[in-house]
């Protein structure tokens, strides 16, 4: 069995101060993936035995960037989509292993006032073109801060929030596209009339200790693994971001 964590951190060096570490060792992951790490190289130095360390740095000073750190060295690592092997962003990060790929990623927000919407939505063709074309050689696990409450379920405030930036009909209908060509949205699988279940809460007074929350944080994989899925969790008594870190235990035989 393999473990899977992912987390948005809002910034490792500042989760790093309120307990990251702590809940880093207790989960024990196999492959601990982060998002919106928020550094460049050099500006943090993590001991995490028995991990390799891959990261992907946004050109931007403290902003987006991603990280897996693996127990299992993979066959190669790749960065952003294309040939080109590198992003501006630090969006995408995507991992070869024997008998799967992984691909962690952090979806750009379409803004408050949808002022990236445009660039959002051609991003959703890229990973989606990226993820299908690696689903035809083995099969794919794709996780991280995808930035959209799929469905009304998924938030709590589903009516007031309808055309909100994670919330438009375009980024559910892109979700919706995905899900209906060969991806299951682990979660929900498991768990389909599950309500309350939120991965992100905003900083405003009382909103995570009331739970009005979004779920926007998901493990997503080929659906020729779901029935190799063990169970997806969300450690909602994690505190540390305005997200909760999410696991994902499944069956997966990888050589090493």
């Amino acid at each position: 069995m393999l473990k899977l964590v992912s987390w948005n951190v809002n910034g490792l060096r500042a989760c790093v101060r309120k307990g990251f570490l702590d809940y880093f060792h207790e989960v024990d992951a196999d492959i601990f993936c982060v998002q919106e790490t928020k550094l460049q190289a050099g500006q943090i130095e993590l001991e995490l035995d028995g991990y390799e360390q891959y990261w992907n740095y946004a050109e931007k000073k403290g902003y987006s960037g991603t990280a897996v750190f693996t127990k299992k060295k993979p066959l190669s690592v790749t960065y952003g989509v294309g040939s080109a092997n590198e992003e501006a962003e630090g969006r995408i990060l995507t991992l070869e292993y024997e008998s799967f790929f992984l691909v962690n990623v952090y979806t750009p927000n379409a803004q408050r006032d949808l002022a990236r919407l445009g660039y959002r939505l051609e991003w959703e063709e890229e990973i989606f073109a990226h993820i299908e074309a690696l689903d035809q050689i083995k099969p794919v696990v794709y996780c991280g801060d995808l930035n959209v409450a799929h469905r009304d379920i998924d938030l709590k405030n589903a009516k007031s929030n309808q055309g909100n930036s994670g919330v438009t009909v375009e980024e559910r209908g892109k979700m919706t596209r995905l899900l209906d060509k060969g991806f299951v949205d682990t979660y929900r699988y498991l768990y389909p009339e599950q309500e309350g279940a939120y991965t992100w809460w905003s900083y405003m007074a009382k909103v995570r200790e009331r739970n009005i929350g979004w779920r926007i944080d998901y493990f997503i994989v080929s659906e020729r693994l779901i029935k190799n899925v063990i169970d997806a969790e969300i450690h909602c008594d994690i505190m540390g971001s305005d997200h909760c870190p999410i696991a994902l235990k499944i069956d997966i035989e990888d050589e090493e």
